[in-house]
């Protein structure tokens, strides 16, 4: 009897400290969930931003409302992010596997759209560029254009500061003052003689490709902080399962 009596003492403190183990790696794993949703959810919060600031931005460098590429789709990843990081911290707190297992497909499917989006601003880069260089030519020679369209490419002038679609300050006949400079050691590359030397084509780009790498670097944080969320989602999903499963004696 001493001897059964030890035994079961043995195994029920044995499965006490399993219990107790098990459930600090539920609150381990728990707060690691709500750290990475909060920080998930700041993420959404710069996207947004950079979203808002890009749109705005935009308004200056368009011709038409053909020239420059619109960034409404990055203002609605920035918010559905936002309320996902949401959601997650309300799923990790509640501890509830439903929300957790929505958490996870939501966040595989934004993974394979960030992948995909990726994929797709490499491969069609060029073609983007040749657009422009399309839509550029077609407003040549600017003396034959109305006002409406001049006004256009003198804010995009002053915004980039640069001269000329894509030939530079010769597309003039009379260098208008959102062609002027103040040369200065700073901006000898942009600024010849007062008047700035690059094309508004080549601007554009390099606006471009500044803000892609941009982009890109936010794109790849986000993409590791996905890696991490599903990974401590389905990690507490399975151990909420084990903990709401039937135990055995």
């Amino acid at each position: 009897m001493v001897l059964v009596f030890t035994l079961s003492s043995c195994c029920s403190l044995r499965s006490n400290k399993e219990k107790r183990r098990a459930m600090a790696v539920n609150k381990c794993v728990k707060y690691l969930l709500f750290i990475f949703n909060l920080l998930f959810w700041i993420c959404g919060c710069i996207i947004l931003g950079i979203g808002i600031y890009l749109h705005v931005t935009k308004s200056n460098l368009s011709i038409g409302g053909e020239s420059a590429p619109s960034f409404p789709l990055t203002i609605a990843i920035g918010v559905i992010i936002m309320v996902i990081g949401f959601l997650g911290c309300c799923g990790a707190y509640k501890e509830s596997r439903c929300m957790l297992l929505l958490f996870f497909i939501f966040l595989l499917i934004i993974f394979s759209l960030l992948l995909a989006a990726g994929i797709l601003s490499a491969v069609g880069k060029n073609s983007v560029k040749d657009s422009i260089l399309t839509e550029f030519k077609k407003l040549q020679p600017l003396s034959r254009q109305p006002a409406s369209v001049i006004q256009d490419v003198e804010n995009m002038q002053r915004t980039l500061q640069c001269c000329g679609l894509t030939d530079g300050p010769q597309e003039w006949t009379a260098i208008p003052d959102s062609c002027r400079c103040n040369a200065t050691a700073t901006n000898q590359d942009t600024c010849n003689a007062g008047v700035y030397k690059l094309p508004c084509y080549t601007r554009m780009i390099n606006w471009m490709q500044s803000n892609l790498q941009v982009a890109l670097g936010i794109a790849f944080g986000v993409a590791v902080l996905l890696i991490f969320g599903m990974a401590f989602s389905m990690v507490l999903f399975c151990q909420l399962g084990r903990k709401d499963g039937p135990t055995t004696a």
